[in-house]
């Protein structure tokens, strides 16, 4: 590897509660959202060039062009703060190891995004701020200020952007299960009716099927409840996707204690103890032999690095 070459991170992320709490007139929804981030990382590798985007994307299927959002992200800081480079060296060169699932909920676009922001502030050493970097991201999609941000979880409000810090999940094991098909978000969103969902059609919670259209994410933390996890996207996946229920009902029987999709999915998660480590083990053994992506992995916490850590079991990136 060049000496020359920089090295992040990207970090999928679960949410631990979503309420889609209206629509602005542009069209985009707004959100009362608690978003965690896991030790399941892509890896960005990034050299200067002295002009252009390179992107490559080896063992991944996933476009090299304009269409990639982390060409868009590149291309994006070179627009913006390409005027304080200094030196022959402006432009780029990426290579995206992928390990999280593509257009699976777990944000791994928005956090390659964010990566591919963070790497070139730091590649160029153009002294962007994290303010300047988030609203950069913001135009790349309503989850990638998250990402920017070096916090471990966060409540977001707005379409996604506005981050209050909360403490990061604490106490329990992540069991990550991708069925192996993807979701559009926008479909889930354009197939989401903003009225009170009938008792019949609840899907959101994940023990407790009375969990109204009201509600307030719970706090995180060793006291976090599990009974207030809820997501109003997943009724309208799993819909489409019965399956999804079924691996929610397989994680609750083995044990978790909570299961629920993440984000507009399809990508389902169980919660279970860290004591109970050898039951989210057998678990994910028998979930491996059915589904391509299956992960055991832990809460970021706040004295730990994105940097660091990894997948604790599961499929080998």
């Amino acid at each position: 590897m060049n000496r020359d070459t920089l090295i992040r991170l990207a970090p999928a992320k679960i949410n631990l509660f979503l309420r889609v709490t209206g629509r602005r007139t542009d069209g985009y929804h707004t959100l009362d959202t608690l978003m965690q981030k896991l030790t399941l990382f892509d890896r960005l590798e990034l050299r200067p060039l002295e002009e252009g985007i390179r992107l490559h994307c080896p063992d991944s299927d996933l476009a090299q062009d304009g269409s990639n959002l982390v060409y868009r992200a590149a291309a994006l800081f070179l627009a913006r703060a390409g005027g304080r480079i200094s030196g022959n060296l402006r432009g780029v060169e990426l290579r995206l190891f992928k390990t999280i699932p593509v257009a699976a909920g777990l944000g791994g676009g928005s956090s390659d995004a964010a990566a591919t922001l963070k790497g070139m502030n730091d590649l160029f050493r153009t002294g962007c701020s994290r303010e300047e970097l988030a609203e950069m991201g913001l135009e790349l999609g309503a989850d990638v200020p998250f990402f920017v941000a070096s916090l471990p979880a966060a409540r977001a409000t707005g379409i996604g952007e506005v981050l209050t810090p909360a403490a990061g999940l604490a106490g329990y094991l992540v069991l990550l299960v991708n069925p192996g098909f993807s979701v559009s978000t926008r479909w889930v969103y354009q197939n989401l009716a903003l009225t009170p969902e009938k008792k019949e059609f609840n899907l959101n919670s994940s023990r407790n099927d009375d969990a109204g259209p009201a509600g307030t994410p719970p706090q995180m933390g060793p006291d976090f409840d599990v009974s207030q996890m809820t997501n109003d996207l997943e009724r309208v996946t799993a819909s489409r996707h019965r399956e999804l229920t079924e691996i929610k009902d397989f994680l609750l029987h083995q044990g978790a204690r909570a299961a629920m999709m993440s984000g507009s999915g399809p990508t389902v998660f169980g919660l279970f103890p860290e004591q109970e480590a050898d039951r989210a083990r057998r678990c994910l053994d028998l979930l491996r032999q059915q589904y391509p992506h299956v992960f055991l992995v832990q809460p970021i916490c706040p004295d730990q690095s994105a940097s660091g850590g990894g997948c604790i079991a599961g499929t080998p990136a």
